[in-house]
C-alpha cells in the first residue's frame, strides 16, 4: 500500500510539473542567473585581493621594527606580491636554513633565509658562517634554484666573496628597501639568476 501511494504520488507530481512547466523554467533561470551572481563576487573578491597584495608596501623603519619571525612573514608576502602564489614561511627550529620557500612565475625554486636585526644596519653582519649554512643545506636539501639571504642589516665582504663564488644571492638592506616599497619582483633585481624552468608570459 506505501508503495502503491509513493507511485500515485510521483504521478501526481510528474503531472503537476507538466502543466505547470514554466515553474520549472523560471527556477531553471533564477538557479543559473545565482550562479552567475556568486561567480562574479567570487572573481571580484578575488581581483581586489590580487589588487591588495600587489599594493603591498614596506619600509624600512616598518621592516626594523618586526621580530624574527615578523620579518619571515614579509618576506614571503613580499614573493607572493610578486607572484609566487605558492610562498610559504617554514622558518623555526629545524629548519636548515629554509625561513621561506617560493616558486616563481618562471618555475624557479627560491629558498630564502632571513637575518632580522633589531637595530638595522647598527647590528651584527651577517657573514660568512651563516652563508654555509645556507649553501651547505639550499641546493642540496631544499632542491632550489635560487638561493637567497635576505636582511635588513649589513652583509660582511668576507661573506659577498663566499657568495659569488657559490652562487648564492644576496639582499642587503638597500637592496631590500627598494625591493619592499617598490612594485619590482626580486628576481628583477638580483644579478646572473638561473634560467627559467617553464614558459610564461614573463619569460
Amino acid at each position: 500500500m506505501v508503495a502503491i501511494a509513493a507511485v500515485g504520488l510521483v504521478v501526481m507530481v510528474v503531472n503537476w510539473l507538466i502543466v505547470h512547466w514554466w515553474l520549472l523554467l523560471i527556477m531553471a533561470v533564477l538557479a543559473v542567473l545565482g550562479r552567475i551572481a556568486w561567480w562574479q563576487r567570487r572573481t571580484r573578491r578575488a581581483q581586489w585581493e590580487e589588487a591588495q597584495a600587489r599594493a603591498l608596501r614596506y619600509g624600512l623603519a616598518q621592516l626594523d621594527a618586526l621580530s624574527h619571525r615578523q620579518f619571515e612573514y614579509a618576506v614571503r608576502d613580499l614573493m607572493n606580491r610578486d607572484g609566487c602564489a605558492d610562498a610559504v614561511q617554514v622558518g623555526g627550529r629545524g629548519d636548515l636554513g629554509a625561513d621561506v620557500k617560493a616558486t616563481d612565475p618562471l618555475g624557479r625554486r627560491w629558498v630564502i633565509q632571513c637575518k632580522h636585526r633589531r637595530h638595522g644596519e647598527r647590528g651584527a653582519a651577517v657573514g660568512t658562517p651563516e652563508l654555509q649554512v645556507l649553501n651547505g643545506t639550499g641546493r642540496p636539501v631544499h632542491k632550489a634554484d635560487v638561493v637567497v639571504m635576505i636582511t635588513n642589516g649589513r652583509i660582511t665582504q668576507p661573506g659577498r666573496v663566499f657568495a659569488r663564488q657559490q652562487r648564492l644571492h644576496l639582499v642587503d638592506r638597500q637592496l631590500l628597501g627598494s625591493w619592499a616599497a617598490g612594485s619590482r619582483p626580486l628576481w628583477e633585481l638580483l644579478p646572473a639568476l638561473p634560467p627559467p624552468r617553464r614558459p610564461s608570459q614573463l619569460s
